[in-house]
């Protein structure tokens, strides 16, 4: 018999997505795992446990962890899950260690070595296992379709004999992988776009899209960017000139979606709620990082918000969980890329090398210590989250505090990946 590899019902009543699909049991299987999944754990991703059957799965119960050698999950297991998994098990899910040392302190206590997959480092190598990018993605496309829900209104241009229905104007704040997605998807609806960033290669991005961009283009954003990609805080000059010109743009907007998430602080807000006073009535924000604080001053997680003025501010907690039979498709296949790179193919057996770089990036505790540099001391010194950037900022900087480079980073195709922001 060889190892097992063990894939639970997500225990969060707002998590739909499941960690494996049919394709990568089969896959899993051939890498030499016995494959377990929990009863139901795949329906709300429209998945049901005779598919995983027939790909070679055993459908089992929740006691079934005990004998797991990998357990992959969507959410980080709690307390209550940890109890059941043996020591040295493999713990692969998206871990959200930020502000939860508790937790993490817990996984360390539990044995298990634990790996956050949104710590993937963004090279090459790790593209296929970037689990940020790909429920990115959907995220960018599900918020044009919640901004459109929720519009009410026809986003095209309609030339009819009644007349003509003007074209939605959609602005996006933030061309990270989301903004790029929501930029991509309103322009297939029909919606004339802009988006807006302080990362000078954005410009070339947003163009490549068929979208105007919109940005204060002086000498200081030239240089708006760090040699790691990521986009820096900008001077208090920049920074008012640029709300300025944002504030005037966004009072014209019928859809305004914003995607600044950074990791390990609350989101930047970008939208005042002064801004949100001079929109429309009928207009619609939608707030991608709700869930880390909000871009929209006035955004309720989990809420659709009417303001006085009739602007409606979308909070949806979860958004690629809101089209969950796709991301948990494209979730599953990046844990499998990752559990590949853990396996000796000789063997068939779990051999982690704990000298590989995406091992070292991604492992947060192993036996029965928090390993990784952020988080070694969470069970003695509690994480203290920075204080929340404020609506005049644009974007933040992501990277560790370095010096600013001298020059201006070298502009990157449209088909770079984009950093900084999700």
């Amino acid at each position: 018999m060889g190892q097992t590899v063990f894939i639970p019902r997500e225990l969060d009543a707002n998590e739909p997505r499941v960690a494996a699909s049919p394709d990568t049991v089969k896959r899993l299987a051939a890498l030499g795992f016995d494959v377990i999944v929990e009863a139901g754990a795949g329906l709300k991703s429209r998945i049901i446990d005779a598919d995983y059957a027939s790909a070679g799965a055993s459908i089992g119960k929740v006691s079934d962890v005990a004998k797991a050698d990998v357990v992959l999950k969507v959410r980080r297991p709690g307390d209550a899950e940890l109890k059941s998994y043996k020591p040295g098990t493999a713990v692969i899910a998206i871990m959200d260690p930020y502000g939860n040392d508790a937790a993490v302190a817990a996984l360390a206590k539990a044995g298990v070595t634990a790996f956050s997959m949104e710590f993937m480092p963004r090279i090459t190598r790790a593209q296929s296992m970037d689990v940020l990018s790909s429920q990115a993605n959907l995220a960018g496309y599900q918020a044009v379709i919640d901004g459109a829900s929720e519009y009410d209104r026809a986003l095209p241009m309609m030339m009819t004999a009644a007349g003509t229905v003007p074209a939605a104007k959609v602005f996006i704040m933030g061309v990270g992988v989301a903004g790029l997605q929501a930029i991509a998807t309103a322009r297939r609806l029909g919606a004339v776009v802009t988006a807006t960033d302080v990362r000078p290669a954005a410009k070339e991005q947003v163009a490549s899209l068929g979208a105007k961009f919109l940005a204060v283009e002086d000498e200081e954003f030239k240089a708006a960017e760090t040699a790691g990609g990521y986009a820096k805080e900008m001077s208090k000059e920049y920074q008012a000139k640029q709300a300025a010109l944002t504030s005037e743009h966004i009072a014209k907007q019928d859809i305004v979606i914003t995607t600044a998430l950074i990791p390990g602080r609350p989101a930047p807000k970008l939208v005042s709620a002064a801004m949100v006073a001079s929109m429309k009535p009928g207009s619609v924000l939608v707030d991608l990082a709700v869930e880390r604080g909000g871009n929209v001053e006035g955004a309720v997680p989990g809420q659709v918000v009417t303001t006085a003025n009739g602007v409606k501010i979308v909070g949806h907690l979860n958004v690629p969980g809101r089209i969950a039979a796709s991301a948990s498709l494209l979730y599953a296949r990046n844990l499998f890329a990752f559990v590949e790179t853990l396996v000796d193919k000789t063997t068939k057996t779990l051999a982690i090398n704990r000298d590989d770089d995406l091992v070292k990036a991604t492992m947060l505790t192993d036996g029965g210590k928090i390993v990784h540099p952020a988080f070694i001391k969470a069970d003695q010194q509690p994480h203290v989250e920075p204080a929340a950037i404020p609506a005049k900022t644009m974007v933040a900087d992501a990277s560790p505090k370095k010096a600013a480079p001298k020059k201006a980073a070298a502009p990157k195709s449209p088909s770079s990946k984009p950093k900084g922001i999700a």
